[in-house]
């Protein structure tokens, strides 16, 4: 089995492809009665062998997956009621139960936590964060730190992800800096004849012939060696999990100029920016696109460095959509203030926030070679304005193409490209197995599960299906 993508669903599907296998713990109590019931019934029988289904019937929560909802509970028992109980689950480790696979990945263990400006806060509450069996928490003690705010930094999860790699004995699954550049299946009897490249230190084959098994998928790419050169490497398996999620392509406005040097799409931009010195206290503002918690934290940056910010957004600043309008004031501090601003700050009434303007209901036209951006309101009105340069914060779509059709087939909408938030693949909600492609899997938010505690229901999901595959459930 192999999977393309090394962040916090491959590695939680990597430990319970591991032989790592979670029992209900004798004499707990879950505060959910019915569960509770549910999980009397055969102790002794672990929850991936189980029916997911049945299981994880009439629970209730913060995510449209059952079997999410189901694993988090179990993990956190009432977590979203500021409970701290214990989890419900005790893990055994069954390496008979184990089934060989390689998990891939461009960065170090952890995913896209290591592209991210390591002092940010993770908008989840910092034990929501953690992996199965090894609490965030008590990683955190063991380094004499604590949670701010009960919430975390960007560079402490990417460690903490590294740390359960190494604990947990997986990294021999790992196999960093390589790049996926194309999945297809293949008929088994056209590649009978070929040896296979074993990425493997100690060459077992990853692919078994079977006689039932008419096709299997063909996963080509390199990795980067020492030198910095690209070995080319292509491995075949019957499954395939992708676990990519969204962080390789940001969105882009599709207007006039953004191809322009000064126009960017990583919040990183603007603190090369700041490190370089080629913006600060008196350059032109800083045009700010997007009312997500990027862009906030972009304002939140700018505003420490006392750089001026224009921040545009389409929406209203009261709109329900919109994120600050669903985060508690209380937990989140920062993020209120930019709401404030946004708020009290328009171009129409000046407040009290200094090298700030917020335009709400505006949409960037077009940004020219002199810096000069066209902004429109809603009524039609253009006004132009010189800035020092631009950052279009507005989401990130996955990068899939190396699936035919860059995996458009695979969506809810097969019409229309993959989102993580208005268009996932299409998965069975118990298996996660891509409706479209049998023996394809899809994980995290490319399956619409955008919250690393949500995410390990999928793992779940995938493990049970692949455990049932390899008959290496229990009778």
């Amino acid at each position: 089995i192999f999977f393309s993508g090394n962040g916090p669903s491959g590695i939680c599907l990597s430990y319970l492809l591991s032989g790592y296998t979670p029992y209900f713990k004798r004499h707990s109590l879950h505060p959910h009665p019915i569960l509770q019931r549910k999980l009397e019934e055969a102790p002794e029988v672990s929850v991936l062998d189980q029916d997911l289904e049945y299981l994880s019937e009439g629970l209730e929560g913060r995510s449209h997956s059952p079997v999410a909802l189901l694993f988090d509970t179990l993990q956190r028992p009432d977590t979203d009621f500021g409970e701290t109980a214990e989890s419900v689950l005790t893990w055994w480790h069954e390496p008979d139960r184990a089934i060989p696979h390689l998990v891939l990945g461009r960065n170090a263990p952890g995913g896209a936590w290591h592209s991210i400006e390591g002092s940010m806060v993770t908008l989840s509450r910092g034990e929501w964060m953690g992996l199965p069996d090894l609490p965030f928490k008590e990683w955190l003690k063991q380094k004499r730190r604590g949670l701010r705010n009960n919430r975390a930094t960007a560079e402490d999860i990417a460690q903490y992800y590294q740390h359960y790699v190494m604990k947990k004995g997986l990294q021999k699954n790992f196999r960093c800096g390589t790049v996926v550049t194309s999945v297809r299946k293949v008929s088994a009897e056209s590649i009978s004849n070929h040896t296979q490249k074993d990425l493997q230190e100690d060459s077992d084959s990853l692919w078994n012939s079977n006689e039932q098994s008419t096709e299997v998928f063909q996963v080509d790419g390199f990795f980067k060696t020492m030198e910095g050169d690209k070995e080319p490497f292509s491995i075949y398996a019957e499954n395939v999990v992708l676990a990519t999620g969204t962080y390789d392509s940001p969105t882009w406005l599709g207007v006039k100029g953004e191809n322009l040097s000064y126009v960017h799409h990583q919040l990183s931009a603007l603190e090369e920016a700041v490190k370089n010195n080629s913006v600060g206290i008196m350059s032109d503002p800083v045009l700010v696109v997007g009312a997500g918690l990027t862009a906030a934290d972009a304002i939140l940056f700018a505003h420490h460095c006392n750089i001026p910010v224009i921040h545009v957004f389409r929406r209203r600043v009261g709109d329900p959509g919109l994120i600050f309008n669903q985060l508690p004031k209380m937990m989140y501090p920062e993020y209120h203030k930019v709401h404030q601003m946004m708020k009290e700050q328009t171009a129409a009434c000046a407040g009290p926030y200094e090298h700030y303007i917020s335009l709400p209901e505006h949409h960037v036209l077009s940004f020219g070679k002199d810096k000069k951006c066209i902004l429109q309101d809603k009524n039609g009105c253009q006004k132009a304005y010189k800035i020092s340069m631009a950052l279009v914060l507005t989401g990130s779509n996955p990068n899939l193409s190396f699936l035919p059709n860059d995996g458009i087939d695979l969506a809810v909408d097969s019409d229309q490209p993959v989102n993580p938030k208005r268009n996932p693949i299409d998965v069975d909600p118990f298996t996660y197995e891509c409706t479209q492609e049998k023996g394809l899997y899809a994980l995290g938010p490319l399956a619409g599960d955008n919250f690393v505690r949500f995410v390990q229901g999928g793992a779940l999901a995938v493990a049970s299906s692949l455990l049932k595959k390899a008959n290496k459930n229990p009778p």
